[in-house]
C-alpha cells in the first residue's frame, strides 16, 4: 500500500565553484533545472509532497514558476528559506556569517512542514528514477522508522567530474548492507586512468565500484529531534566562521550512539551532477539522449 512520501530538496547553496545559482539554472530549452527532473521522477513513483530549502538569492520569478507548475499538476509544494537564525536556540547569539550552517541545518529547517517519511536530495544532482523507486519501496513497505533510515549510494566511478576534484562520502558497509561509516574525502579525481584521493600528501587509489554517498537519504521525521540536539551542541562548540553542520556527520553520530541503523541500497541509475560550470554540457547531452529514448518528455510539464 502506498504511504505518504515527501521529497526534500536542498537548494540553499551559493554555487561558488559553479559561479552561479546552479540549482535553478535551466539545462535545456524547456528551462527546467535539474531539481525539476528530480521532482518529475519522484512524482512518477508516488511522492505527493515537495519541500524545497532555498536562500534569499533565489529569484521570485523561479518560485512563481514552480509554484504555478505545482498548482497545474496538483502536487503539494512548500518553500523554506534557510537563514542563519532559521532555528532559534535559546541562550545563543548567532555570530556574523556569510555561508549557511550546512546541510543538517537545512534539513532541520523543514521540521515544521514534514511529519512523514521523506527523501533528502541535493538540488543540483540528477539521481535517476530508479533511486526514487528504491526509496518509495522502502517507505511503502514500512521499512523506514524511528530506528531505521535508508540511503541510496552510487559507485564512485560514475560520480566524478572531468573538470576538477569532487567531495564524496566513501561508505563502509557491514555484511547485511547496513552503513558502518561515511568518510568524507574532498579531493577525489581520475588521474592516469585510476581514481584517487589525496590524504597527507599521498595519492590513495580506490576502486570504481566503491560506494559513495551522494546525499540521497531516506529519513523518518524522528530525525528532527536528534538534529535539534546536535545543532545545539554545534553552536555551543563555537564553530569557525565557515564551519558547517553536515547531514552525514549527524547521521554518523546517530549510528555511533546506536539510535538508528541505515540500510544502503545501490542504484544502477546514471548519476549526473554539476559541480563546475563545464559539467553543464555533459548533463545537457545526457538529458537530450534520455528524451530521445522517451524516458522524459521534451517539456516536462506540458
Amino acid at each position: 500500500m502506498s504511504s505518504k512520501k515527501t521529497l526534500l530538496i536542498l537548494a540553499g547553496g551559493l554555487g561558488s565553484r559553479y559561479k552561479g545559482l546552479k540549482q535553478i539554472d535551466g539545462i535545456l530549452d524547456n528551462g527546467s533545472p535539474i531539481l525539476e527532473y528530480s521532482v518529475y521522477d519522484a512524482l512518477e513513483v508516488g511522492f505527493q509532497k515537495i519541500v524545497i530549502i532555498i536562500n534569499k538569492l533565489i529569484p521570485q520569478s523561479y518560485i512563481e514558476r514552480l509554484t504555478a507548475i505545482s498548482e497545474a499538476k496538483g502536487f503539494e509544494l512548500h518553500w523554506i528559506f534557510q537563514e542563519i537564525d532559521s532555528i532559534r536556540l535559546q541562550g545563543f547569539d548567532y555570530p556574523e556569517r556569510e555561508k549557511p550552517w550546512g546541510t543538517a541545518h537545512a534539513v532541520l529547517c523543514a521540521k515544521y512542514v514534514i511529519q512523514e517519511p521523506f527523501v533528502m536530495i541535493n538540488a543540483d544532482d540528477f539521481y535517476g528514477k530508479e533511486a526514487y523507486q528504491l526509496a518509495a519501496d522502502e517507505i511503502d513497505h514500512h521499512r523506514i522508522s524511528e530506528f531505521q533510515f535508508g540511503m541510496v549510494a552510487y559507485p564512485v566511478g560514475i560520480t566524478l567530474s572531468s573538470y576538477g576534484t569532487v567531495a564524496r562520502g566513501i561508505c563502509t558497509l557491514d555484511t547485511e548492507n547496513y552503513l558502518v561509516k561515511v568518510e568524507e574525502q574532498t579531493s577525489i579525481q581520475k588521474l592516469n586512468g585510476s581514481i584517487i584521493y589525496t590524504e597527507e600528501g599521498k595519492n590513495i587509489p580506490i576502486s570504481p565500484d566503491t560506494l559513495v554517498s551522494m546525499n540521497f537519504f531516506i529519513f523518518h521525521p524522528h530525525i528532527f529531534c536528534s538534529l535539534e540536539a546536535y545543532f545545539y551542541d554545534f553552536i555551543e562548540s563555537d564553530p569557525a566562521p565557515k564551519q558547517e553542520f553536515y547531514i552525514p556527520s549527524a547521521v554518523q553520530r546517530m549510528m555511533d550512539e546506536e539510535k538508528v541503523k541505515v540500510l544502503v541500497k545501490t542504484s544502477n541509475s546514471p548519476w549526473m551532477g554539476v559541480t563546475y560550470a563545464d559539467d553543464k554540457k555533459n548533463i545537457k547531452n545526457f538529458l537530450i539522449s534520455e528524451i530521445q529514448k522517451n524516458k522524459y518528455p521534451e517539456d516536462l510539464w506540458k
